[in-house]
């Protein structure tokens, strides 16, 4: 029999794919918005579709350990138009996930560029391997 212990990383990737787990989820509804979230050697990143929203439209906030990232839809119906078709998805969304302590949430940036959010929350000081003398 195989153990594995789940890395923080672990956690938040299984936190966000399966709605029946065990974890705590910050967003208990199911995620039905087009996100990437990633890690490399510089921290994680998180790319959320924006298309056709401005960057004041869109809302990042960080409380303690938590990302949220929500947009508000405002009702902008053109009445005198005649849509032939609406593709064009820009529906509220309300996404947040709770960061590993390994990430420093307080470095975190964010930029909207060509209707992607991206934000880049670099791996703390403190995670990065370290030696200890031995005394």
């Amino acid at each position: 029999m195989t153990h594995f212990t789940l890395t923080p990383f672990d956690i938040l990737v299984k936190n966000f794919f399966e709605q029946d787990s065990q974890f705590d989820k910050v967003n208990h509804n199911k995620i039905n918005h087009p996100v990437d979230i990633w890690e490399d050697d510089e921290g994680l990143t998180l790319e959320v579709a924006c298309v056709g929203l401005d960057k004041t439209d869109v809302e990042v906030d960080i409380e303690d350990d938590i990302l949220k990232v929500s947009y508000n839809k405002k009702d902008l119906v053109n009445e005198s138009a005649h849509y032939h078709y609406r593709g064009v998805k820009k529906s509220s969304f309300d996404l947040g996930w709770k960061i590993a302590r390994r990430f420093d949430l307080t470095k975190a940036n964010a930029s909207l560029e060509n209707g992607l959010l991206k934000i880049l929350i670099p791996l703390s000081k403190s995670a990065k391997p370290k030696s200890l003398k031995i005394q």
